[in-house]
């Protein structure tokens, strides 16, 4: 008996030792456990914040849109819940994992404007120098690629900052029309739609949005100095002695500018090189720009239709901001610098208001 009781003594023994030792490892391993949690917790707290934050400040600067702000009347959003419809977006590259921004910054979203391109290879190092004007000065940067040659851009510095989308053969108004809807960019408030061989060694932007803002301008465009190409009309050409014009007097050619004309190309315009638009001049000019423009041939004389108001007033041209034309032709063309006037004669007939422009026969909805 007494031997049976001393083997029961020890297989007790044995699973007392076992069961002590499976607990002793158990006690061990919460520690670890209780990091791993704490540490898995605090990134999904971080990750939550920042997402809170970031809804937060978008909700101050573009708030949700209800149904009847957004004009989305549709019944196949009668489903959402009320208060989640978001109606608008922008072109703000967003950082995976960053908890910092500066593109997210609260005086990032009261004052930023879009800089807009048609860009070609061959025109990288002319690009380049727009750019680095426009980057320090808070523009989002979207370069439309005509010639698919995308990888000749990787070795730029700004190359990662800038939204880069390629279509072959599409011209300028044919990429605003499919990724500019006012919807898109209504957090920027100007848009530039610039072509790529413009000089821009005399221009600064701050100063340029400084004059427009003050002057009031819907419409604007930098005015052009006197030795540049393809100069169509006086309007355009640099005031040495003034910040900004808004209309100009020729006596030369059939069309006669004074101060009694009422519209382009004496007053109320700008050109399709360079034109600068307000937000709302913008909303309204996406819808002026048929689907099946190509070259925008004509949308320089009915820009005035998205002045805001008169177009006397509403546009201008600024001066003391200027640029330099170059008239290289890339799409369709050799990609060279279009021939200079060899004579002030030449000069003065290219400046003055012509009589006919085949530019004024594209085909447009609107109407007077």
């Amino acid at each position: 008996m007494k031997s049976l009781k001393s083997w029961k003594w020890l297989f007790k023994k044995r699973n007392a030792l076992s069961d002590g030792g499976k607990c002793g490892f158990k006690m061990k391993q919460l520690p670890f456990m209780g990091v791993v949690c704490t540490v898995t917790l605090f990134i999904v707290y971080r990750i939550t914040n920042y997402q809170y934050q970031q809804t937060e400040m978008e909700g101050k600067f573009i708030p949700f849109d209800t149904i009847k702000e957004s004009h989305l009347g549709s019944r196949s959003l009668g489903g959402l819940p009320h208060g989640i419809i978001q109606a608008r977006s922008d072109l703000e590259l967003r950082p995976l994992w960053s908890t910092s921004s500066s593109r997210s910054k609260e005086n990032g979203y009261r004052s930023r404007s879009l800089l807009a391109m048609p860009v070609g290879i061959k025109q990288k190092r002319n690009v380049n120098a727009i750019v680095q004007k426009f980057l320090p000065e808070n523009f989002t940067i979207i370069l439309f690629h005509y010639d698919g040659k995308l990888d000749g851009w990787w070795d730029l510095d700004w190359n990662n900052k800038a939204i880069h989308i390629v279509a072959q053969n599409q011209t300028k108004w044919w990429f605003a029309k499919r990724f500019l809807h006012p919807d898109v960019v209504s957090i920027y408030d100007y848009i530039f739609l610039w072509d790529e061989d413009l000089g821009v060694d005399h221009f600064n932007p701050e100063r340029y949005l400084d004059i427009v803002k003050r002057e009031g301008l819907e419409i604007s465009q930098p005015a052009l100095d006197p030795n540049s190409t393809d100069i169509h009309h006086r309007i355009t050409i640099r005031a040495r002695t003034k910040k900004f014009h808004r209309r100009v007097y020729d006596s030369r050619g059939s069309v006669k500018c004074s101060d009694a004309s009422e519209g382009p190309p004496c007053t109320g315009f700008v050109e399709g090189m360079a034109p600068v638009f307000s937000r709302s001049a913008w909303h309204c000019t996406w819808h002026l720009i048929q689907n099946d423009l190509v070259h925008g041939w004509g949308m320089d004389m009915k820009l005035g239709y998205c002045a805001q108001g008169d177009r006397t007033r509403k546009v201008g041209v600024v001066d003391s901001e200027y640029i330099v034309h170059k008239g290289i032709q890339t799409l369709g063309g050799s990609g060279l610098p279009a021939k200079k006037p060899s004579n002030p004669e030449e000069l003065t007939k290219r400046h003055g208001a012509t009589a006919f422009d085949v530019r004024t026969e594209a085909n447009f909805a609107s109407h007077e």
